[in-house]
């Protein structure tokens, strides 16, 4: 009884590696068709239905132009605000530099602090605010744009432990 049990695990085993190989290699096909070609090499949800919705006309495709006049494209939903744009940006950006470079990091809040998309000479500086207020439609290009913010409207200036401790100074 227990050789059977143990043919038949051995068997079970054997398909489930057959059926992953499979599978692996269906995907690595498809995601190598030109059509596929806008699918990141590891798709999340998301990424999918966003692609799903840019196919149904409910998500809009926007080129994303760099500082070096580089771009890439990305897909957003329609009824995206910046801040889902800054990170679909963020995604996209980080997914590039995987591949060129290995592993990468890039200081996400040093980027938002020093520069913000821009479309037709319009910053896009509220995080809510949607992206159709701007007058993004599909097939829309956004800029890298260098802002530095002034002083009275920075929200975060300076940590504020720094803060705390600049005033603990000894006095004599």
């Amino acid at each position: 009884m227990e050789s059977g049990s143990k043919g038949e695990e051995a068997l079970a085993y054997s398909n489930a590696v057959t059926k992953r190989a499979r599978l692996q290699s269906m995907l690595s096909a498809l995601l190598d068709d030109p059509i596929l070609a806008d699918v990141p090499k590891k798709p999340t949800v998301t990424d999918v239905e966003t692609l799903i919705n840019l196919e149904l006309g409910s998500a809009m495709k926007l080129t994303v132009v760099k500082m070096d006049n580089t771009h890439f494209d990305i897909a957003v939903l329609n009824s995206s605000t910046v801040k889902d744009l800054k990170m679909a940006v963020e995604r996209k950006t980080n997914e590039i530099e995987q591949g060129q470079m290995g592993h990468r990091h890039i200081s996400w809040r040093h980027v938002w602090a020093n520069y913000c998309l821009c479309h037709h000479n319009e910053k896009l500086l509220d995080d809510a605010s949607l992206l159709s207020n701007y007058g993004l439609r599909n097939n829309s290009k956004v800029h890298f744009f260098p802002f530095v913010t002034s002083k009275l409207s920075q929200k975060h200036s300076r940590r504020r432990k720094h803060r705390f401790f600049h005033g603990l100074s000894k006095r004599s």
